[in-house]
């Protein structure tokens, strides 16, 4: 009988480790319209801690967490068309009912009925083996290796989205990333440059700016307070992307200039912001909440990959059976990209 190997969260909080699980059982079936995976990879997200401190009130436990994972498929469920045994494929964080509103104007992401979120309602990616409905995977590119592989759609294809899809990004615009170290940060960093805008990169510690620049930063604010948009950057941004949350957010606000746009995907801390409504009014300001990346997205982060390769982000690559130990290093922060899991 295989054995194969997962780590769980079976409390929320951080006082309970993950546990780590060897099972010598038989691998799980996939159901209907699902497929299973071995899995290659899986990135250890800031979202995951988010998952583990219980901010959700439906998070599910015992759980298996991960949303950002890679694998070939080696089993397929009862009416499982759109892939193959032995194709490769990358988890997205959830399904799509495929018959909504959001989903007929295939902005899958938004889907009104999807429900299988990898890490909160369903078993995850930290794990050997995953089963997933096919809805929430996406064709991943067959030579990209494993941990690049299995970040692409959280990290580049979040950033792709909010930046292009959701932001509407135009050559020659100046563009803010905030927590441009992190994952998300350093693939919008990538993205705005590449689309031929100038990007300002906000960090907390001056030890990431050669690195940024060498991204395609035009511009690197190192400021631990959170006070950059009182200085020389108010009102000078077209589009930010605020990937850090509320720490940054108010100063993010402020460096956009009249008609500006802001994207938001970090939530770092559950502390809420306040919004000067009258502030938003005057300026014509546009926020817009984030969200993941379609496959129609991550077949444009593909195509842009391929025309000339992204630098994926991947600070350091663990066995899964240090999880627990990752998801630490993750909340401790001061990473350059992600920590990714690997099972064996």
């Amino acid at each position: 009988m295989p054995r194969h190997e997962r780590a769980v969260l079976t409390a929320t909080g951080w006082d309970t480790p993950l546990a780590h699980e060897l099972l010598d059982e038989a691998l799980p079936e996939p159901g209907p319209g699902e497929v299973r995976l071995d899995v290659e990879a899986c990135g250890v997200c800031h979202r995951d801690l988010i998952d583990r401190s219980g901010r959700f009130p439906f998070q599910r436990v015992p759980i298996v967490p991960g949303h950002e994972a890679v694998g070939r498929v080696s089993a397929l469920g009862a009416g499982a068309t759109t892939f193959r045994v032995g194709d490769r494929v990358a988890t997205m964080h959830r399904d799509a009912c495929g018959v909504c509103t959001s989903c007929q104007r295939g902005e899958t992401s938004l889907c009104e009925g999807a429900a299988h979120v990898f890490g909160i309602l369903a078993d995850g990616g930290y794990a050997s083996v995953l089963i997933a409905p096919e809805s929430a995977l996406y064709p991943a590119p067959a030579d990209l290796p494993a941990p690049e592989a299995a970040v692409l759609h959280c990290t580049f294809g979040t950033a792709y989205r909010d930046l292009v899809t959701l932001g509407h990004l135009r050559a020659g615009e100046r563009v803010l990333v905030t927590g441009a170290n992190g994952g998300v940060g350093s693939a919008g960093v990538q993205i705005a440059a590449r689309l031929g805008a100038e990007v300002v990169a906000v960090v907390r510690d001056a030890r990431h700016g050669d690195w940024l620049r060498s991204l395609g930063a035009h511009e690197v604010v190192v400021d631990a307070a959170g006070d950059f948009g009182r200085g020389a950057l108010g009102g000078s941004i077209d589009l930010a992307l605020e990937a850090v949350g509320e720490p940054t957010f108010a100063s993010t606000l402020r460096t956009l200039r009249v008609g500006g746009r802001l994207t938001v995907v970090g939530n770092v801390t559950p502390a809420r912001v306040s919004l000067n409504l009258g502030f938003l009014i005057t300026r014509g300001l546009t926020v817009t909440g984030g969200s993941g990346a379609t496959r129609r997205d991550m077949r444009e982060v593909v195509a842009l990959h391929r025309t000339r390769a992204f630098s994926v982000p991947i600070d350091r690559v663990w066995p899964l059976a240090r999880a627990d130990e990752a998801q630490r290093a993750t909340r401790a922060g001061g990473l350059a990209g992600r920590v990714v899991l690997v099972a064996g």
